[in-house]
């Protein structure tokens, strides 16, 4: 993990260098734009290694809350500056780009990697089969609002039924939150000690920080991202405009891979050490936290803010990537036992659906 610390601070010159750009320079929004994307990687990871060293320091229970909780930090401060410019088609793209590219594109390549010189890799079926689970609840609660959506536009009127889908919405929330809620009762209370293995596991990689250190790092990083994320929304337009490409696009690819660069790199990094359990604790358990808590908060916090957004996803190819994401993991992490090829195939479905998404106007 050396090298790898070693350019996320060198990435982290591009905090000033965004700031420069945008109140110094005034350079086109395009340069902003990719000089604050770029800065976030690091500041992620930043923020993910202040988690991990608190959580060493506080004890397993809450340390896994404190994992779990800021896991998508950086997915959620980037969405919520977005929604607060007025960009809610965008945010719920970012939704659906991180759930497909945790679960597609992050796993994908853990496993290209973490099979390259074997022949295959093990992890925890009971492991597994409880994330399949869950992934899957959460695949159908944001499905519901859409065929809701669908169902009763032809019946009552497109002004009603906004006002039914916001109601349904918010309702949805509550229960994801609910279910998230009591996930976490079940995997760090009650059955605590069937998956101590992976707490432990993520535990022995932890450096030695104090917990004022690793205190003021998360606020540290945390408030940077947070002013890297209004450059974003910011000069997301006038990017969008400037390359030829629709913010959903920048959506549902740049900022959702951005959000969550730094555990793709965890992921590779595990998976190159065998240790696939953890990989699917980082990938697949960061898609639940995107559509039980992140997706939920965005929606409920949207309208303390004055923006509301719903969880209806209106574009039938969104809901069919996220209906395939379910799928697809519960097809490779069924017999806990994965290929490079399967690996390639998770890749293959994340490009194919890219190429789709690339072409929606």
């Amino acid at each position: 993990m050396a090298l790898q610390y070693c350019y996320m601070k060198f990435l982290l010159l591009f905090v000033p260098i965004a700031l420069v750009l945008e109140y110094v320079v005034h350079a086109p929004a395009p340069w902003v734009f990719v000089a604050a994307i770029i800065s976030i990687v690091p500041l992620a990871e930043w923020i993910r290694r202040a988690t991990e060293q608190l959580a060493a320091t506080v004890g397993s229970a809450i340390g896994g809350l404190l994992n779990v909780s800021f896991g998508n930090a950086a997915e959620l401060i980037i969405a919520l500056f977005v929604l607060t410019g007025g960009h809610a088609s965008v945010v719920k793209a970012q939704i659906t780009g991180a759930i497909i590219g945790n679960s597609l594109l992050g796993l994908g390549l853990a496993i290209v990697a973490g099979t390259w010189g074997r022949a295959h890799l093990t992890f925890s079926r009971e492991r597994a089969g409880q994330l399949g689970s869950m992934l899957m609840l959460s695949m159908i609660a944001l499905m519901i609002p859409a065929l809701f959506d669908f169902t009763e536009r032809s019946h009552v009127g497109a002004v009603e039924t906004a006002q039914l889908d916001e109601q349904l919405s918010l309702g949805v929330s509550v229960v994801l939150i609910a279910v998230y809620i009591a996930n976490l009762v079940y995997t760090l209370v009650t059955h605590r000690d069937v998956f101590a293995s992976a707490a432990e596991e993520e535990t022995q990689e932890a450096a030695h920080w104090s917990a004022r250190k690793s205190v003021g790092v998360l606020i540290a990083a945390t408030a940077v991202t947070a002013l890297q994320a209004e450059l974003v929304s910011s000069s997301l337009e006038g990017t969008a405009s400037g390359l030829g490409l629709t913010p959903f696009f920048l959506g549902i690819t740049v900022l959702a891979v951005v959000g969550n660069a730094a555990e793709y790199i965890s992921a590779v990094y595990f998976a190159r050490r065998n240790r696939m359990g953890l990989v699917m604790s980082i990938t697949v358990g960061s898609t639940i936290q995107i559509a039980l808590l992140v997706a939920p908060l965005l929606v409920i916090v949207s309208y303390l803010i004055g923006k509301p957004m719903d969880l209806v996803f209106a574009n039938p190819l969104e809901l069919m990537a996220i209906a395939g994401v379910a799928f697809t993991v519960n097809a490779i992490a069924h017999d806990g036992d994965t290929t490079w090829f399967e690996g390639v195939l998770l890749l293959a479905v994340y490009l194919l659906l890219g190429i789709a998404f690339f072409y929606v106007r």
